[in-house]
């Protein structure tokens, strides 16, 4: 009887030893994830648990939805150690096209978001030319972009001033939610409830093949108690996020944007050429180029989907706004950027994920939401977010150095 619990109780401290040793080496990608509950927590305290209600959950998402498009695509960017300071406007000035659009000519919501769309694609193209062709630093030229688009925006709003968007399909895109199933008594949201369900099944069949996979080829993978234990942190994570919207009005349609552009880049980035070809370049260009990558090609792919991302953000701003305002798009470039570094892009290139970002975007806006539910000065809020990024970029420069 003592030999078993003798037993039990090493199993116990080997586990433990074996969670502290993952957490140390694999301190950088965990960072994120801890800070994110560590913020979460202490403003639900400060909020007597305002913060974590329903509706400001769901309002947490519509207010990161934009940011988080953006920083998918400056994750691509600064991967390829270049930056796109022009973000922030590109988004402004989309969002004022779309309601120029739909107020003063009375085009079609889905034609309008596709024309949107395309202009941001024009601009990517117009940006990623003078980087790879004519050979412009991409400091230089989205910085002249941020002062173009800036002025194209006051422009575009200077006669009417800020214009009200009445259609009603154009609003709900950032303050509407899924319809739900005809079942049920209405106290819940069933199809967000069967959402989760499919996602935490569609997680856990995705990291055992992801395990299976590596111990295929003889790589090493944490112990079986770890695995199944980061298996059930992450489903019940999931599910009490999940629960808490079902409860509500269910998800948030910003939420299943951003989840289709995220699924399209990730598996971009992890499953394609392309992606390979992007983390090639960014660990190192001349490598890449001598090993037949068309270095310009995938730059300029790089900013015009940064560029069509800062449309598809416009648009969801104006849509949350209800409005296109001419203050639209300031400092939107600084919180993509912050977002990405938080998520663990290395500050030298090459290293990056975009499922990460996500992380890093919810990290800044949870700071700004819940810094508002406690009545926090603008002025504060802006030295506490320089501050965590400082703290985010030089944690990851000196954690690199170590692993060296």
């Amino acid at each position: 009887m003592s030999e078993n619990k003798n037993d039990t109780a090493k199993a116990k401290a080997g586990l433990g030893s074996e969670i502290v040793s993952l957490l140390k080496s694999n301190i950088r990608d965990y960072m994120m994830y801890i800070a994110l509950v560590v913020i979460m927590v202490f403003f639900t305290i400060k909020t007597n648990g305002g913060f974590i209600q329903a509706r400001n959950i769901a309002n947490l998402i519509n207010q990161a939805g934009y940011v988080a498009v953006l920083a998918i695509g400056m994750t691509l960017i600064l991967i390829l150690k270049h930056i796109d300071l022009s973000v922030g406007y590109v988004a402004g000035f989309s969002g004022a096209i779309a309601a120029i659009l739909l107020t003063k000519y009375e085009v079609n919501v889905w034609l309008t978001i596709l024309i949107v769309l395309f202009v941001g694609l024009l601009i990517g193209l117009y940006q990623g030319t003078l980087v790879t062709r004519v050979g412009v630093p991409a400091f230089v030229t989205t910085l002249a972009g941020m002062f173009i688009f800036r002025g194209l925006l006051a422009l575009t709003l200077q006669e009417t001033g800020t214009i009200i968007i009445p259609d009603k399909t154009f609003n709900a895109l950032s303050n509407g939610f899924i319809p739900d199933l005809p079942v049920g008594d209405g106290s819940i949201h069933v199809l967000t409830m069967l959402i989760g369900i499919v996602a935490v099944v569609l997680v856990i069949f995705g990291q055992i093949k992801a395990r299976k996979n590596k111990l295929k080829y003889n790589f090493k993978v944490t112990s079986t108690p770890v695995f199944i234990t980061g298996l059930v942190f992450v489903s019940a994570l999931i599910m009490l996020i999940i629960t808490v919207l079902a409860r509500y009005q269910g998800i948030p349609w910003t939420a299943v944007i951003v989840g289709v552009v995220l699924i399209g880049y990730n598996f971009m980035l992890n499953k394609t050429c392309l992606g390979r070809y992007i983390y090639g370049i960014g660990g190192n260009d001349q490598a890449a180029e001598l090993s037949g990558v068309d270095v310009k090609k995938v730059t300029l792919f790089a900013f015009c989907s940064m560029s069509v991302l800062a449309a598809l953000a416009g648009i969801l701003y104006t849509s949350r706004l209800q409005s296109a305002t001419p203050n639209a798009g300031v400092a939107f470039e600084m919180d993509a950027i912050a977002s990405s570094y938080i998520g663990g892009v290395a500050v030298s290139g090459g290293i990056g994920k975009v499922t990460n970002t996500i992380i890093g975007a919810l990290v800044i806006m949870s700071l700004t939401n819940g810094m508002n539910l406690m009545g926090v000065d603008i002025s504060y809020q802006y030295i506490v977010k320089g501050i965590i990024f400082i703290i985010a970029v030089a944690f990851d420069v000196r954690t690199r150095k170590k692993a060296k």
